[in-house]
């Protein structure tokens, strides 16, 4: 059973920082502050003993940063939902991938980081427990339930579920999805390391999902693949010859 108030652990190496943060937390009502710390040891101690609801922390800390007190609160039965705090925006990506709720860059606005807070209710710390937990039995790399992309200065989360093809060019990786087209710097050979029994590679530049597939047609000494009609691509994908035989096996066990 949850409290009246929302209770916030703030982790931040700057005290001026720290202090700002603090001040505009308790100015909200629902909420309330239960301990600070200066760097990242001390939070995953007080995180562990005080279990907070939510914990606001800095990315650039000294002991453990703020990515890798992440991953390690993932462990616990009851994780809080993770706010970060930086003046860095380069590390949005990596953010979200630990499962972050929420990202703000300094100066932080009192309005923004309200608005923070309040997006943390609508998954309660039990659902955080289910999905850290299904996530934990997954491979050794700890496959992600979403792609993150970064879009300005905003992360969108793309749900795996919804993807059915991955299509490299060069640098960047098309993501296609059921909502549209995202271009992500991941390689293909990352993305089927953790994805392979999902999506399975048809060429050296994509990957496709077994749901997407309708049918192989060979021409002129090609085999190309067929996606489902209702997707967006129209365009059949050529199947390379070292690639074929597997794809083959898995249709016929699909």
């Amino acid at each position: 059973m949850y409290s009246e108030f929302k209770t916030v652990l703030i982790a931040d190496d700057e005290p001026l920082a720290l202090n700002r943060i603090k001040r505009m937390v308790d100015e909200f009502a629902d909420y309330q502050v239960i301990g600070t710390a200066r760097n990242g040891i001390e939070a995953l101690k007080a995180a562990k003993s005080l279990q907070p609801d939510i914990l606001l922390a800095d990315i650039s800390m000294p002991g453990i940063d703020g990515l890798e007190l992440a991953r390690q609160l993932t462990e616990e039965t009851l994780p809080p939902a993770l706010i970060f705090c930086t003046a860095y925006d380069q590390y949005a990506l990596k953010a979200f991938d630990v499962q972050a709720s929420g990202y703000l860059l300094k100066p932080i606005r009192k309005e923004a980081l309200k608005a923070a807070l309040d997006k943390t209710q609508k998954s309660n710390r039990m659902q955080l427990t289910t999905r850290h937990s299904q996530k934990r039995r997954k491979t050794d790399m700890a496959r992600r339930s979403h792609i993150s992309v970064k879009e300005r200065q905003e992360v969108k989360r793309v749900p795996v579920d919804s993807i059915y093809c991955f299509i490299a060019d060069q640098k960047y990786t098309s993501v296609y999805h059921h909502g549209g087209t995202e271009l992500i710097d991941e390689t293909l050979k990352n993305i089927e390391q953790e994805f392979g029994d999902s999506f399975i590679r048809i060429h050296r530049n994509a990957l496709v999902t077994i749901d997407a597939i309708d049918r192989l047609e060979s021409q002129g000494g090609t085999t190309y693949l067929h996606l489902k009609s209702h997707l967006p691509i129209s365009k059949p994908l050529a199947v390379s010859r070292r690639h074929l035989p597997e794809l083959k096996k898995w249709l016929q066990k699909a």
